[in-house]
């Protein structure tokens, strides 16, 4: 039997195939652990319905808790409430920082937040200014962005916040 806290010791060594530097957890895409005597059940939901990175994501949950001891494995996709940036930790925004991609910004709490015609620039990861400038609407994956510092001229790629 595999306990709960070692489910989701071992969920933490599983990463982002497109964000390796993250952990599915860290992502907030695992929602939930059930354990039983026989079996180990994941709550999911995939940063967006599409995302071509759920079967791989799913596979390495199976590979991951079955190593760790569990004899059966069940994930159950949830889709409602999508998922969002707001649920990165804030230990995940700063490793994507780290290796230079621009994280979302959190957003204000419903009926706080400033009318906006065009949302903020996101910061640069390396030398941290406002001043960029979007290059691409789509980076290496759909859920990012391509911009460059117009302060340090360096190219950098931004999780588009959902």
């Amino acid at each position: 039997m595999l306990t709960i806290d070692q489910a989701w010791c071992a969920l933490q060594q599983v990463t982002d195939p497109e964000l390796p530097a993250l952990s599915i957890c860290e992502l907030g895409i695992v929602r939930d652990v059930q354990s039983t005597a026989d079996q180990v059940t994941v709550v999911v939901t995939p940063t967006y319905s599409g995302c071509p990175a759920t079967e791989v994501i799913q596979s390495a949950i199976r590979e991951a808790l079955t190593s760790a001891g569990a004899a059966k494995v069940t994930i159950q996709t949830r889709l409602s409430p999508a998922w969002t940036t707001d649920w990165i930790t804030p230990t995940a925004r700063e490793k994507l920082r780290d290796h230079g991609i621009a994280p979302p910004g959190v957003r204000e709490a419903a009926g706080t937040q400033p009318v906006r015609f065009l949302p903020p620039a996101p910061e640069c990861p390396r030398c941290r200014s406002r001043s960029t400038v979007r290059i691409s609407e789509f980076g290496a994956t759909a859920c990012k962005a391509l911009y460059r510092c117009e302060s340090c001229a360096e190219p950098f790629e931004y999780v588009k916040p959902l």
